[in-house]
């Protein structure tokens, strides 16, 4: 049963919308919708404006608060997100430790992994920002902190680095790890990622990079082939303990 204040995706034929059920109306062309109606009602349920366009109710998952949740800046891709999940081998058994919180994405996906995430952040107003949408997503194992990831202490299974990485981030980072636990950095552009491996092959017994090349593909009435976006949006280095 849906509750007053939770996060919903609503979604017809050609659209979507991103609410809260409780008070305030959806208004838009397709019609009006009163939000309170939201509440009580169930996943899959089919709801309508009073012009009769319906939507069907759904559960907000990590890809939809990528796409809708309020934003401080540009967030790591999924497909990035999912290289840090997938080589590093997080699990439900994982303490994490995300640095850079920004928006909270990354911390979305890794709470719906990992056992507990600790999720810093150096500028207070985008930890705050960051803290409400992990709440909407309704991830009680995210704990969002202002401060500097230089001043974290504890033992974690997995350190995420998603900042401007210097070399006392990858030797905090070392301390940190537990015994067969990873680091992962996130860089954009060659010369962080070439800062960032060069500092934990002194630091780590086994480091590698990858870069994912994501191309959607196309399809129209005239053929098919892929999309013109650019792919690549940035390295990741993992490094072993």
């Amino acid at each position: 049963m849906i509750q007053e204040g939770e996060r919903l995706i609503l979604v017809s034929a050609t659209r979507e919308y991103y609410v809260s059920a409780g008070e305030g109306t959806l208004s838009t062309d397709l019609g009006i919708l009163k939000l309170d109606t939201l509440v009580g009602a169930a996943y899959g349920d089919v709801v309508a404006t009073h012009l009769g366009t319906e939507f069907v109710i759904r559960r907000p998952r990590a890809t939809d608060f990528f796409t809708h949740a309020a934003r401080t800046g540009a967030p790591m891709l999924p497909k990035d997100i999912g290289m840090v999940i997938a080589y590093t081998g997080m699990n439900s058994r994982d303490t994490v430790l995300d640095a850079g919180t920004g928006s909270g994405i990354a911390a979305i996906y890794f709470g719906g992994v990992a056992g507990h995430v600790v999720s810093c952040e150096v500028r207070p107003e985008f930890a705050k920002k960051a803290e409400k949408n992990i709440r909407d997503a309704g991830l009680d194992n995210v704990e969002v902190r202002a401060c500097d990831v230089l001043e974290v202490e504890g033992e974690f299974d997995v350190v995420h680095l998603d900042l401007g990485i210097t070399p006392a981030h990858i030797a905090h980072a070392r301390t940190l790890l537990r015994s067969g636990g990873y680091l992962a950095c996130y860089t954009p552009f060659i010369e962080q990622m070439m800062q960032a491996y060069d500092e934990a092959s002194r630091l780590f017994s086994e480091v590698h990079t990858y870069e994912c090349m994501e191309r959607e593909m196309t399809r129209s009435a005239r053929g098919t082939r892929p999309s013109t976006r650019v792919g690549h949006s940035g390295y990741i280095t993992i490094a072993r303990g």
